[in-house]
């Protein structure tokens, strides 16, 4: 059995949970998905899947634990996935050992139905998939995995349309929460964002033929030209080098993640029309404005917090520079074999240049804090690399509510802002001064000049808010407390 555990250091961030892709009207589509997905290997490490369609071979498909470059590289995996339409699927990385069915819950998933096959990668989380399990299980429904994504398919199973996008439609109309999923049919991509569009979905051209992914990142990669958005509540089907839409779902208000622009998207990506790194630069420059502080340095820790950390050297005026730097060949896959190394923590993934540190008063710009042990971590090492002063700048608010529509967080109360003041999460890291961009600057660093509108927000911001624009069924039904009404 394989070892694979999280780093600590990885262990204290938040976590996407997967990313998609698909393309379709083009030679080895298959190469193209797995190009896709390397790019968008940062919403996913634990799994990756393809499947392919061919008129010849039919449906395909490969999954595979790991990377995509150690999986999908091969020319013996791909020469198994032929044909010119192919999505596939990228999965958060857990720790813990993998099972002998794990790779059941790999996706895509796909159902071979009377009016044929179709399979579905979904990103997101159905906040309703427990209930609609037990009420599957109950009708005589056989799952295969412990995903919530598998509903989809029983779903479409019951549906008595007579296609299977009109198929899709219907399953989707019965769960909750969020949901970007990309399908293919024989003849068929198809995709789909949840009514509120919390997660991303884009649309690219590449050559004859179109592709579908979660981030424009990936378009690029394989030399697609971004097209636009799927839009919150749209259907696209792409068929034969056409393009139809159509609205499935009751309009709704769109609340678009907005952790997305933070840490979750690449820098590289375009989200809503903005640049991920400008996005990320302003942050730093609002919270320059909101906490400023007499330093000598600004240091990012990296790689996210780098464009917060330029904008805020850029706002105060104090010199920008690399006081810490990333051990980029230390994987997650990373075997701690002694008690010895595993003390040694965050030190084998960062590392303090101690020349720049050394009797500085120095300021920490980090993208956001979850339980805070590795931010307590990196201020030792701060100090004890000789800096005189250590503050940290955090460029989100206070993460004190977990998030249920397809991000990895901590239960509540092992949120440290959950459980303590901005004074106490200071004195508990140990540094000199702790501050986190206010709710209403991150509104205005993603272009929203006045700022949030309690009364009706521009985006899904409940990790820091508490105000889930989709009630968890599931989570209420096991004891979950919702924020009281203020």
């Amino acid at each position: 059995m394989r070892r694979h555990l999280a780093h600590p250091f990885d262990d204290d961030k938040l976590k996407e949970e997967c990313g998609v892709f698909g393309v379709i009207g083009v030679s080895d589509a298959a190469n193209f998905v797995a190009l896709g997905l390397h790019a968008l290997q940062h919403r996913g490490q634990e799994a990756g899947g393809i499947v392919s369609y061919d008129a010849t071979d039919g449906f395909n498909n490969a999954k595979r634990f790991g990377y995509v470059r150690d999986n999908f590289t091969k020319a013996d995996v791909m020469a198994t996935l032929p044909g010119s339409l192919a999505i596939g699927h990228v999965r958060y990385s857990t720790a813990g050992s993998k099972g002998a069915t794990a790779i059941r819950d790999v996706q895509p998933f796909f159902g071979e139905f009377a009016i044929g096959g179709c399979a579905i990668a979904h990103n997101g989380n159905l906040t309703n998939a427990a209930q609609l399990r037990q009420q599957l299980i109950e009708r005589g429904a056989i799952f295969q995995s412990s995903s919530d994504s598998e509903c989809i398919i029983h779903l479409m199973a019951r549906s008595m349309q007579k296609t299977l996008a009109e198929r899709i439609k219907d399953a989707l109309r019965a769960v909750e929460g969020a949901f970007s999923v990309i399908a293919m049919t024989r003849t068929k991509l198809i995709g789909v964002r949840d009514p509120l569009g919390v997660r991303p979905l884009v649309l690219g051209k590449v050559g004859e033929g179109y592709a579908l992914s979660s981030e424009t990142c990936a378009l690029d990669i394989i030399g697609a030209d971004f097209v636009r958005e799927v839009e919150p509540g749209e259907m696209v089907v792409i068929e034969e080098g056409r393009i139809t839409s159509s609205r499935p779902f009751a309009p709704s208000k769109p609340r678009f993640c907005i952790f997305e622009h933070v840490y979750f998207s690449r820098p590289d990506s375009i989200l809503g029309g903005r640049s991920v790194y400008e996005t990320r630069r302003q942050i730093g420059v609002e919270l320059a404005r909101e906490a400023p502080v007499e330093a000598d340095l600004v240091c990012p820790v990296p790689d996210s917090g780098t464009p917060a950390a330029i904008g805020y050297a850029a706002e105060s005026g104090i010199p920008f520079g690399l006081g810490i730097t990333r051990n980029q060949y230390m994987g997650r896959t990373f075997i701690e074999p002694t008690e010895q190394i595993r003390n040694m923590g965050v030190r084998l993934k960062l590392n303090v240049n101690r020349a720049l540190i050394r009797g500085k008063r120095v300021i920490l710009v980090d993208d956001s804090v979850v339980r805070g042990t590795t931010s307590r971590k990196i201020k030792d090492m701060i100090l004890d690399a000789g800096a005189a002063e250590v503050h940290f700048r955090i460029a989100s608010p206070p993460t004190a509510w977990p998030c249920f529509y397809g991000v990895d967080t901590p239960e509540r109360s092992k949120l440290l802002a959950a459980t303590m003041s901005e004074d106490e999460m200071r004195d508990w890291i140990g540094v000199d001064s702790l501050r986190f961009i206010s709710l209403d600057g991150l509104y205005r660093a993603v272009g929203e000049a006045a700022g949030r509108d309690s009364a009706s927000p521009q985006y899904c911001d409940a990790c820091f808010s508490g105000d889930y624009p989709v009630a968890p069924a599931d989570q209420i039904a096991r004891g979950f407390t919702m924020k009281a009404a203020e």
